[in-house]
């Protein structure tokens, strides 16, 4: 049996802002980071909520969001009690906002307020998931929340927002979507309606991805990469994820790697690994048939190369980083991490939807196989 659920309304194009027009009398709090609220990209939603409403800002968000950030968000809800929360910006600034609301809920700080998500990237589907991470800086470590009651009510999609994206990021936030598409395919909850989600998510990423990444400004294909991204993200939302973030979260909260980044390096050992169990390879070498990577025909082992092909193709055109000694990363730091991070990757949520068991000592092979970027199992 299937057990889909969708809260989330979503406002795609022309009337993403009418949407936004149409809220009149609300006392609002917009999440975002430094950036945009300095460069003047916040604007969006201040001349459009106009004075008629009473529009507060909170601009701490940053990368990894961190349990301080959301602590002094909280202080600024708890004081302004807002009817609605607009989190405006990347993954991490929505991640902030969902961070926010769900300590209030827990504390009862206030109200729970409509919660409208802005995605100002293409790569977190945070606009559709009820999922945040957040970092523990003591620790360093992050931590997955989920609940229904961080789910946005009303997802704004405007590609506008996405045409001054740089390249680094464009790339990054985009192997995220793949990322995101790949495990929720093949994940412990995947079924007919997240996979066709998953499908359709990379066919149109495959589509426009290098597109973004060469011309920012092509407007056709950075709607193409946003909905390829809100795709991935309902797909996971049903489905599930895996190690490949499990890890991931690891990697970003030790090193400040930032996600996408950690996710694509890790995507064709993760693959690998999986790909041990007969069953997850015939699934991943469907993708490929349906992409037309592959031959109706092919063997499955050539057709999962195909796959693991396209995600190294993607990422050599978009000049990212394969291994995490390119990052310039002492790897005696990174070992004399290894232990913390196995044993924080063992604990994450997305771990239970991996296809595959794996435990600590291949978490730690292919933490090791990163480095250098060699084939999983070639250390052996």
């Amino acid at each position: 049996m299937s057990n889909v659920y969708m809260k989330t309304r979503i406002q795609e194009g022309p009337q993403a802002k009418e949407y936004l027009k149409s809220i009149k009398n609300k006392r609002i709090m917009i999440v975002c980071d430094k950036f945009l609220s300095e460069n003047g990209t916040v604007k969006y939603l201040t001349d459009i909520l106009g004075s008629c409403n009473d529009v507060k800002l909170f601009d701490k968000a940053v990368p990894d969001p961190a349990i301080q950030v959301v602590g002094s968000g909280l202080c600024m809800m708890y004081q302004v009690k807002p009817d609605i929360i607009i989190g405006f910006g990347g993954g991490s600034a929505i991640d902030t906002a969902k961070g926010i609301i769900y300590f209030s809920t827990v504390k009862k700080l206030a109200p729970k307020p409509l919660f409208v998500a802005v995605p100002t990237t293409s790569g977190t589907g945070s606009e559709v998931t009820s999922a945040s991470v957040i970092t523990d800086t003591e620790t360093k470590s992050k931590h997955l929340i989920s609940s229904e009651d961080i789910l946005a009510d009303v997802a704004i999609l405007d590609p506008v927002l996405t045409l001054s994206v740089p390249q680094a990021v464009t790339a990054n936030t985009g192997m995220d979507v793949l990322t995101h598409a790949l495990e929720a395919y093949v994940a412990t909850g995947s079924n007919v309606f997240s996979d066709a989600m998953a499908e359709k998510s990379a066919e149109l990423l495959m589509k426009s991805l290098l597109v973004c990444y060469m011309d920012g400004n092509d407007l056709r294909s950075r709607t193409m990469m946003q909905e390829a991204s809100t795709l991935a993200g309902i797909a996971f939302q049903t489905a599930g994820l895996g190690v490949n973030h499990s890890i991931a979260h690891q990697l970003g909260g030790t090193f400040h790697i930032p996600h996408g980044l950690a996710n694509a390096i890790l995507l064709n050992h993760v693959i690998e690994y999986n790909s041990r169990d007969q069953a997850i390879m015939n699934k991943y070498a469907a993708l490929a048939i349906k992409l037309q990577l592959a031959e109706p025909k092919e063997d499955a082992k050539v057709a999962v190369k195909a796959v693991k092909g396209l995600i190294t193709a993607l990422m050599r055109c978009m000049n990212m980083p394969s291994s995490i000694k390119e990052l310039g990363i002492d790897r005696t730091e990174y070992e004399s991490q290894l232990q913390n991070m196995v044993e924080n990757a063992l604990m994450d949520a997305c771990l239970a939807a991996n296809p595959t068991k794996i435990g600590g000592p291949d978490i730690r092979k292919i933490l090791l196989t990163i480095y250098e970027g060699q084939e999983y199992g070639s250390q052996e």
